[in-house]
């Protein structure tokens, strides 16, 4: 999967917007102003490519026992954030998808009940 059909599939999402908050290097997809996907540009243009998600924790671990290119998240909470490291292996393209939509629906999840339905009206 490439960066534009992640960018794409992300932006895709009902509510979610695109930026730079920290720098010009890492792009962040957020629902409502809440992340739920970071990517660096730089390490992505050198063939590092990675992706920050969001998980449960619990999934988290299991995700990580199964993967070795899934691990805990780069500069990120090591509880509730996870790196796939896409340039190490292949994670079929239904993964990552699922992976998107997993951390999508946890910040979801932790929004209040207004901004939820905000979202929903959107």
């Amino acid at each position: 999967m490439n960066i534009e059909a992640i960018r794409t599939y992300c932006l895709g999402k009902k509510g979610t917007s695109e930026s730079f908050p920290f720098d010009e290097d890492i792009l962040v997809f957020k629902v409502l102003d809440k992340m739920f996907a970071l990517i660096s540009l730089k390490k992505w243009e050198s063939g590092q490519a990675a992706i920050n998600l969001k998980a449960d924790p619990d999934y988290s671990e299991r995700l990580r026992a199964q993967y070795s290119n899934i691990r805990p998240g780069y500069h990120m909470s090591k509880k509730h954030w996870n790196t796939l490291y896409l340039h190490e292996g292949q994670l079929a393209l239904e993964l990552i998808t699922h992976l998107i939509d997993h951390s999508y629906d946890m910040v979801v999840k932790g929004m209040t009940k207004k901004m939820r339905d905000n979202l929903n009206n959107l």
